[in-house]
């Protein structure tokens, strides 16, 4: 009786703002976001000749790591692409194989990555993280909550193309439940990438809608959470925990906690991190990789790898900012040899 009581004065409460009889302020539009990258375009460039150094590097025995260091981790992902098809028609031979014959364990994975597109690079670790028995869903998560519309858009023509078979296929496969229904959502790539306007009624309504779905009702509608967490702008989501924080006393965070769990939980609540900030976001992800004993070598790798060309400037200040130590130094403490001197250099540091 205790409990139908609660949920029923809940489902009653009255949002403060629908109290106030002031104008709606129009939003003041969010600056874009100026993106640093750690690795910039070589100039000049010439694809012929940096394949040509590259094969002098591999040739006969042993392999000069320094020189596909300086090569491969000081050129743009377009750059190293174009290297690739050089590289193929100079010498009849897939620089990708070349390398997976020349070298091993994490620098070749560091490699290798580097020699593909970022959407190919990043299907096939979606591709990895559902292969075989289970299925790594914190890849999943990381992957379908940070990347853009068009980033997704063309990580699931990468997929079809590499694999023979719709990215979303696999997903629906290898997930269940709520987890599965908003990883569908997120792999569509139709999130609102208008930044510059918030519709306040939509916003205020959402709150409600949230609030009826989960907090106000006794067990959780699920497809509500999904419908807007899913497909608003980070603008509109970051406002939306606002006006949650304010009107129901404790954050969106804490409420979608207390009605989900396992991975559904987690999905949801990278969503609203990467709403608030994605680089801190994927500076947690770094940090994670590495703490505790043993390294997530794969996560480290994929993050350092897709981010360098794009924003891993500003991954690196939201780093230090949240854990009072440099990317480089935690990565120099967790890897070694040419494994580290590669991830360094990709950071932008000289070692």
């Amino acid at each position: 009786m205790a409990a139908n009581n609660y949920y029923q004065i809940a489902a009653n409460t009255t949002p403060i703002w629908q109290h106030q009889n002031h104008p709606q302020q129009p939003m003041a539009p969010q600056k874009a976001e100026r993106y640093v990258p750690t690795v910039l375009p070589a100039a000049p460039f010439d694809a012929r000749a940096d394949a040509d150094a590259l094969h002098k590097a591999m040739k006969g025995m042993g392999t000069d790591e320094k020189a596909l260091i300086n090569i491969l981790c000081h050129r743009s992902n377009d750059q190293r692409v174009s290297i690739k098809q050089a590289y193929k028609s100079g010498y009849g031979k897939d620089l990708e194989s070349k390398l997976r014959s020349e070298l091993s364990r994490n620098f070749e994975r560091v490699m290798v990555a580097l020699c593909l597109s970022t959407a190919d690079f990043l299907a096939r670790e979606m591709r990895e993280a559902m292969a075989g028995l289970g299925t790594t869903e914190n890849t999943l998560i990381e992957i379908l909550c940070s990347r853009t519309n068009q980033e997704m858009r063309e990580i699931n023509k990468s997929y079809l193309l590499t694999f023979g078979r719709p990215m979303e296929k696999d997903i629906v496969g290898d997930t269940s439940g709520t987890f599965k229904m908003i990883c569908v959502s997120l792999a569509q790539g139709h999130r609102d990438e208008n930044d510059m306007v918030i519709d306040e009624d939509k916003a205020k309504s959402d709150i409600l809608r949230l609030y009826d779905a989960g907090e106000g009702r006794l067990g959780t509608d699920e497809s509500t959470f999904n419908s807007i967490i899913c497909t608003r702008s980070w603008a509109h989501l970051r406002h939306v925990m606002t006006l949650y924080l304010v009107n129901y006393g404790h954050s969106l965070e804490k409420a979608i906690a207390s009605d989900f769990s396992g991975n559904a939980e987690k999905v949801l609540l990278g969503i609203l991190q990467c709403a608030q900030n994605r680089q801190g976001y994927i500076a947690q992800r770094l940090h994670d990789s590495m703490k505790g004993l043993g390294t997530d070598d794969r996560s480290l790798i994929r993050n350092i790898v897709s981010h360098c060309d794009v924003d891993l400037g500003n991954i690196k200040q939201e780093y230090e900012k949240k854990f009072c130590r440099s990317l480089q130094a935690d990565v120099a403490d967790d890897t070694s040899g040419d494994y580290k001197s590669a991830l360094l250099a990709l950071i932008g540091c000289k070692h």
